[in-house]
């Protein structure tokens, strides 16, 4: 049996622009991907602290400790500049495997950064 499970999470950050007239995704500052072990395309899941809009997109890499979060396309709708987000990912694996995993989760500062 297969289940799927928290991989990777970052934990409350600001979104710093949110651009409609791109074609989708969000950015993330490429340090703070790499704290959580987060790969540019891979599929997250968003969730709006401020509205509980919640929506999947997938991941661009970002300026290296810009502290950028962007919201690009569509999601823009859901998520304004602003707004403060939680950025999730999951991983499939054995229950087995499951049980000992130790996902990543980072809480950046205010500025989107990690001290």
């Amino acid at each position: 049996m297969k289940i799927e499970v928290l991989k990777s999470k970052i934990h409350n950050v600001t979104v710093t622009e949110a651009n409609i007239n791109y074609i989708g995704s969000v950015t993330i500052d490429e340090k703070l991907m790499e704290a959580v072990n987060i790969v540019a395309g891979e599929k997250v899941q968003v969730l709006n602290v401020n509205n509980g809009e919640r929506l999947e997109t997938y991941v661009i890499k970002g300026k290296r400790n810009s502290g950028q979060i962007e919201i690009n396309g569509p999601a823009a709708k859901k998520v304004s500049k602003g707004h403060t987000i939680i950025i999730i990912s999951y991983a499939t694996m054995s229950l087995k495997n499951a049980k000992i995993f130790k996902p990543s989760i980072i809480f950046p500062n205010k500025k989107n950064t990690l001290v």
